[in-house]
């Protein structure tokens, strides 16, 4: 009758397991088990660690997920970025903003400027990976592409479901914003996303160009200032004044 008792179980409990979506606690209850056996575990002591692998495994499935949709560059992370080639650069404060402390809980903007090949790119990224690493959904798009998107809706007149889309991510990384031109595509778009999603949700900007270069972006100047001034509200500024990394690589290069 035991041996009977032992087989049903067997073949049922996974099957109660897989409905309940526990997939942790299926994969491993039978070798849980023999531990708590071994050890003398008790039914809760049992259950409780098998809960624990359950929520330790539905962090790690949340994270590649997040990780995944992210669309972050892989390899720029905090361990890859060269701070002492940046000194203005606050290693604490990246990391503070990684967690998302003081600016993502509270719909906040980072702004980080700076020329070319200064590493806007991969601080952007690093930040936007920790952001992930500590709960937070985080899109990362250079400006033009989400641009290109969001014009494709307007046109197809699903520009409010297609921010609503968005709104779902808790961090929007616009990567080279000061590439975007305003003689080249319709900008309005942009100013609609920034309008959207003010103090409510978060936007992390590269940016080559200063404020006051910005009229080359938007289609007039009103729309200009009106956008700065939502960015700037709440705002975190970062700014990176050094020689390309680029530039430094080539001279080293010619020198040798």
């Amino acid at each position: 009758m035991k041996t009977y008792d032992q087989e049903k179980i067997k073949a049922t409990l996974p099957i109660l397991l897989k409905s309940l979506h526990l997939p942790t606690f299926n994969q491993l209850w039978e070798n849980m088990s023999r531990e708590a056996e071994l050890h003398g575990w008790g039914c809760a002591r049992y259950l409780q660690v098998l809960a624990e692998h359950e929520i330790s495994g539905r962090d790690s499935r949340r994270l590649m997920r997040f990780m995944k949709e992210s669309q972050l560059p892989t390899g720029k992370t905090f361990a890859t970025f060269d701070f002492t080639s940046a000194p203005m650069v606050n290693k604490s404060q990246m990391h503070a903003y990684g967690c998302g402390v003081s600016w993502i809980e509270e719909g906040g903007n980072l702004l980080i400027f700076g020329p070319s090949g200064v590493g806007k790119t991969h601080l952007a990224s690093a930040i936007g990976t920790s952001l992930v690493e500590n709960g937070f959904r985080v899109l990362f798009k250079r400006t033009t592409e989400i641009l290109q998107q969001l014009l494709l809706a307007k046109k197809e007149f699903r520009l409010p479901s297609e921010l609503q889309k968005l709104d779902k991510f808790d961090c929007l990384i616009l990567d080279d914003f000061g590439y975007v031109k305003k003689d080249q595509i319709e900008t309005s778009v942009l100013f609609e996303l920034i309008s959207e999603r003010y103090e409510r949700k978060s936007i992390l900007i590269t940016c080559n160009q200063p404020f006051s270069e910005w009229d080359d972006i938007f289609e007039d100047k009103a729309m200009t200032v009106a956008s700065i001034d939502r960015l700037v509200h709440h705002a975190k500024i970062v700014e990176i004044n050094k020689e390309s990394y680029r530039k430094e690589e080539a001279l080293k290069r010619k020198d040798k």
